[in-house]
């Protein structure tokens, strides 16, 4: 089998899908390894790595595309990358089906098997697939440097001869694999940590970090399966933005992670939010990329409005790519060597799994 790797062509993207790590692995069980010219430079992985691992470098995408059973890549494809792909061929990468429609019906036109690294469901028997863990975690770490950076001071406290500097707050809204990753990292440089979530379960972990949580009282059940939050009603929303508001307005720091499957992303931080927040303090929208959980947030731009430095970068995972790019590649590897045996694919769509991430089978919609 022909396992094929091309150069990510999404704007601000610098992950590559396999490392020259996991090529060794790839090849040890018998499969062909084929690299776009150029795919892991950007993620610190020149091509004579792949070749000293055992990948052959093609430089044609259109080629490497034709020639493969099974393209691995990172960020969603374009239409005319699946174009190439041969009937029959099967593509593995973050799909985010909900929101791209198009890229199933092109998976379908094509005819070919499409798995969704952002669909393999949350048990414990798919930890090592699971790509959303693996680079929210590094993302949350990435937000705190990011609003560090964009801070006019510093996190933790310091006594000089001088005079005391009090520590920084900041407070973070979402306590999944991000939110829990820039608490640690928060409280790591000194600073005091506040939390809100909608999900009562995750006030223990909070908690264990050392962070104070922010618990907005209702009757709702707010968790789905899998941990992931779900929508929730106006009323809620309203309790939520008025308990934190006095939170916002004191913090240094406000980061945002809330997503829910398939949904615009909920407003948390409102303009008037944003009014009362001191002047030089930062937001991090996370969510920006589903129309942010502040209003006032620009894809992938940084802005200052009301004296405040709200960054939108949507692509977070891909500011840290070496170590980004060595996670992915294990976690999608992972999933490759459960869809395959022997060298032949083994595809069950009875399986918990595999069920789970497939997207299109054989060019039907799953």
């Amino acid at each position: 089998m022909k396992i094929a790797i091309p150069k990510e062509i999404q704007p601000r993207e610098n992950r590559v899908a396999i490392t020259p790590e996991l090529v060794k692995q790839i090849v040890k069980k018998g499969m062909e390894c084929l690299i776009e010219q150029s795919a892991g430079l950007t993620a610190g992985f020149p091509d004579s790595e792949y070749e000293k691992a055992g990948a052959r470098i093609l430089q044609s995408k259109q080629e490497l595309m034709q020639t493969a059973d099974i393209v691995l890549k990172v960020n969603i494809p374009q239409i005319s990358e699946i174009e190439m792909m041969k009937p029959n061929a099967v593509y593995i990468g973050f799909i985010f089906h909900l929101f791209h429609p198009e890229i199933v019906e092109s998976a379908c036109k094509q005819q070919i098997t499409m798995f969704s690294m952002d669909a393999i469901p949350r048990i414990s028997r798919a930890q090592k697939m699971d790509a959303l863990s693996s680079q929210s975690n590094l993302a949350g770490y990435k937000t705190v440097i990011m609003a560090g950076n964009s801070l006019g001071r510093i996190f933790p406290m310091m006594m000089t001869a001088a005079g005391t500097i009090t520590p920084a707050k900041v407070l973070i809204m979402g306590a999944g694999v991000a939110g829990l990753q820039a608490i640690a990292t928060a409280k790591r440089l000194g600073a005091i940590v506040e939390v809100s979530d909608i999900r009562k379960e995750t006030k223990e972990q909070v908690e264990s970090l050392g962070a104070r949580f922010i618990e907005v009282k209702s009757d709702e059940n707010l968790a789905t399966t899998g941990g992931y939050a779900k929508e929730v009603s106006s009323d809620f929303l309203k309790k939520q933005q008025e308990l934190i508001s006095k939170h916002v307005a004191e913090a240094d720091i406000v980061i945002t992670t809330a997503l829910v499957p398939g949904k615009k992303a909920p407003i948390l931080v409102t303009e008037d939010m944003v009014k009362s927040m001191k002047q030089g303090s930062v937001i991090v929208d996370m969510a920006v990329e589903q129309g942010g959980n502040c209003p006032l947030s620009e894809l992938n731009k940084t802005v200052q409005k009301h004296g405040v430095c709200i960054i939108g970068e949507s692509n977070i995972p891909s500011l840290l790519p070496k170590n980004s790019s060595e996670l992915y590649a294990k976690n999608i590897s992972s999933f490759l060597f459960h869809i395959t045996e022997n060298n032949t694919l083994k595809i069950d769509p009875a399986d918990e799994i595999t069920k789970g991430a497939m997207v299109v089978h054989e060019g039907k919609k799953c």
